[in-house]
């Protein structure tokens, strides 16, 4: 068995090794014998349990993940998720990003940035033959697509009979399997704690991904519902909502080598893919967004000035942008100096082998492994288009056009028949998000960002482009930067989607109306809308086709696997997720090792009295004085700040409590260092590592600096 991990290790097979893997609930016994050698003290099969402790006490934020740590609905996250939320509730005069925010009593929490939410996972239901029923293979592409849609609609009507809940129908191994998602959906969320950011954002973008990593990572939020216990909108008659599960906190935190899990809501893991898609995600796709991230940043910060409003309103964006232009960095960066590529073509070619090796095999999964092929190629195509104009949605104007002219266009049809995202169930969102833009919008930023995604549209070969943008940017007999940037200056200048009043009302208008206007960006909508639109009919054809190959390579994947007796988990879908490891330092480089926790001594050793290693004088006096009070940890010689685990995560496991073996709260994970990066496509379990927030630090912080003393007492913490 070992040897069969060795091998399967070296050609890039996606097996347990080691604490590799992001778990379904319900596959846990399967592996319980390597979660009791791990160390959980828990029986694996009452993980396996929704609605039951632990799991009921785990949420999503729709991004991120959080969990209630007390009766009384208070849930705690990452600082960066809550991020929005603290921006949406800062100015100049009073910039609770800069200065940290509690609330010491419940009528002093604020309302969340709008849209918030929190969901608490009730249910999950395989409806894997539901949504294949009636499927035929002589159906093209765009037929498939929009079976497979109209299924997935039914069953979330169904499921959302019951409007507190919110239900979603995901794919698992590209379609081989479906499951129905049910979700309480409450919809009252408050900020209730958050440190300053030169605390919960320690180390800045420099920070990101790195190690040794000093930040405090966390933030509170605590959801509300009505009178009657169900979900609500905002009231302040509103009250907090009453979990049925909640974590204790434990303030002992963890030691080297101890047991660990994580049980959140991972986004997108791309593991299984082929190795010519590997390929051209590495060699050209990420190359192009890290620079098109990089570039609006520079658009932002050279069009508003630092401390204003606006640039304020920005903060989250620029955040988010600056994390990813990092990881694409970092990713591109261990691809070409790892062996990834080389693995990954050696799986292809020994997968290719073993199906060939039998004539049942071959006339099984030949076909679809070969017709995947030329669906990646052609799926790639246009990929610099693509990117581009799928970038050009962070302009607040032309994102906003397009979707209030689609609501009038999805409004003209029955309701299960509409667009997902335009259905009566989305227009509460839907609102939401038109009013959060008020916050966002600055039209010297908008504008500047929009020319430089256009600029570069208009450079791309004219058979990439289209004619009907082409003709309405005036660059339909080429690119001349004065004639565009006349364009959109005028555009901006006459517009009124600006004005919150005038765009929540485009929301009433016919179809009639949004023809008739004479608003630039009004315009831009209607008359673009059949360009976009063939390209979105393109993507959903090839959506299709791929729903009608991939299932097949997964199922060849999955096969081959088991022959060598070897298990296999899904890639990371934004669905609820199981990974456990042990606390573990590692060694990133030839001669060194990193130990796996860091003391607030570090602080001072990183500290230069300028953002991002500016801390607050008074964790400064503290340290200086050794005031650790009850949260020193004698095998460190100090109180810990963060720590790593050798634990499987990506972007969406943010905000995760990191849970011991009796799984109490010991943590929040919040990143990943840098050589782990390219974890979302490939594994290694001597690089892999997690960085979490200790809870002893957590639990220091809002004692001695924050004065969160109420949040102290109205959580269960264990010492």
């Amino acid at each position: 068995m070992k040897k069969l991990l060795l091998i399967a290790a070296a050609m890039g097979i996606n097996v347990a090794i080691a604490n590799e893997g992001m778990w379904q609930p319900h596959q846990l016994p399967e592996i319980s014998k390597d979660l009791k050698k791990a160390g959980l003290k828990l029986n694996a099969k009452d993980l396996t349990n929704l609605t039951g402790f632990p799991m009921g006490a785990i949420v999503s934020l729709g991004g991120c993940t959080a969990s209630f740590v007390s009766d009384k609905g208070l849930v705690v996250t990452n600082h960066h998720c809550a991020y929005g939320s603290i921006v949406h509730n800062s100015t100049k005069e009073n910039n609770i990003l800069e200065n940290g925010f509690l609330a010491k009593e419940f009528k002093d929490e604020v309302q969340a940035s709008p849209g918030s939410r929190v969901y608490v996972t009730e249910d999950i239901v395989k409806v894997t033959k539901q949504v294949k029923s009636g499927i035929t293979d002589n159906m093209t592409g765009t037929e498939r697509y929009q079976h497979i849609d109209k299924i997935q609609k039914q069953l979330v009507a169904e499921c959302e009979s019951n409007k507190d809940f919110r239900c979603s129908v995901v794919n698992f191994h590209g379609g081989l399997e479906y499951y129905l998602f049910k979700q309480l959906m409450i919809r009252d969320v408050r900020l209730v704690h958050a440190p300053p950011r030169n605390v919960g954002k320690y180390g800045g973008d420099i920070d990101n991904w790195m190690w040794p990593r000093h930040t405090g990572d966390y933030a509170f939020y605590r959801a509300y519902v009505g009178k009657d216990g169900k979900p609500a909108d905002y009231s302040e008659s509103n009250v907090p909502y009453q979990p049925k599960h909640h974590l204790k906190v434990n303030a002992e935190s963890v030691s080297d080598g101890d047991y660990v899990m994580v049980i959140g809501y991972p986004g997108r893991t791309n593991r299984y893919r082929t190795a010519n898609e590997v390929k051209n995600t590495f060699t050209e796709s990420y190359a192009l967004t890290k620079e098109l991230m990089g570039s609006l940043i520079k658009s932002i910060k050279d069009n508003s000035e630092e401390g204003s409003n606006e640039r304020i309103g920005y903060e989250s964006l620029i955040a988010g942008l600056a994390n990813y232009e990092k990881n694409r960095g970092s990713m591109m960066e261990s691809y070409y100096k790892g062996t990834t590529q080389q693995r990954k073509s050696a799986l292809d070619k020994s997968l290719r082998d073993w199906v060939n090796e039998s004539k049942s095999r071959k006339n099984k999964y030949s076909s679809a492994i070969n017709e995947l092929d030329e669906l990646v190629k052609e799926g790639h195509a246009n990929y610099q288009r693509d990117t581009i104009l799928s970038f050009a949605g962070v302009s607040s104007m032309l994102s906003a056009s397009e979707r209030l002219y689609r609501l009038a266009l999805e409004k003209q049809k029955p309701d299960m028949e509409r667009e997902r995202g335009y259905q009566e169930r989305d227009m509460t969102r839907f609102t939401q998000s038109m009013k959060a833009i008020s916050k966002r919008y600055y039209a010297p930023v908008d504008q500047a960002m929009l020319m430089n995604l256009m600029s570069r549209y208009a450079k791309l070969p004219a058979e990439q482009r289209n004619k009907d943008l082409d003709r309405f940017f005036n660059i339909d007999d080429g690119y001349s930067e004065s004639r565009l940037d006349k364009k959109l200056s005028s555009m901006y200048a006459k517009t009124q989607l600006g004005d919150e009043e005038k765009r929540l009302a485009w929301m009433e208008k016919t179809v009639a109306d949004f023809e008739k206007s004479e608003d630039p960006f009004i315009q831009y909508a209607v008359k673009t809308y059949k360009a976009r639109k063939a390209l979105e009919d393109a993507e959903k054809d090839l959506s299709g086709k791929l729903n009608a190959v991939r299932p097949k390579y997964m199922e060849a994947i999955i096969a081959y696997n088991k022959a060598k007796g070897l298990p296999i988990y899904a890639d990371a879908n934004s669905t609820l997720r199981v990974t456990f490891g042990n606390v573990k330092g590692y060694s990133p480089k030839d001669g060194m090792y990193a130990v796996p926790f860091t003391r607030l001594e570090g602080l001072l050793e990183k500290e230069t009295g300028e953002w991002p290693f500016k801390s607050p004088q008074k964790i400064l006096d503290l340290v200086k004085k050794k005031q650790y009070g009850d949260y020193y940890k004698k095998e460190i010689d100090s109180v810990p700040v963060n720590y790593l685990s050798t634990l499987d995560i990506t972007g969406g496991n943010s905000g995760s409590p990191t849970l011991n073996n009796k799984a109490e709260l010991v943590g929040l994970v919040f990143d990943g260092v840098y050589e782990s990066i390219i974890g979302d496509w490939d594994y290694d379990p001597q690089l892999n590592r997690a960085i979490h927030v200790d809870s002893r630090y957590m639990l220091w912080m809002m004692e001695y600096v924050d004065g969160a003393t109420n949040l102290i007492e109205e959580m269960d913490i264990v010492r």
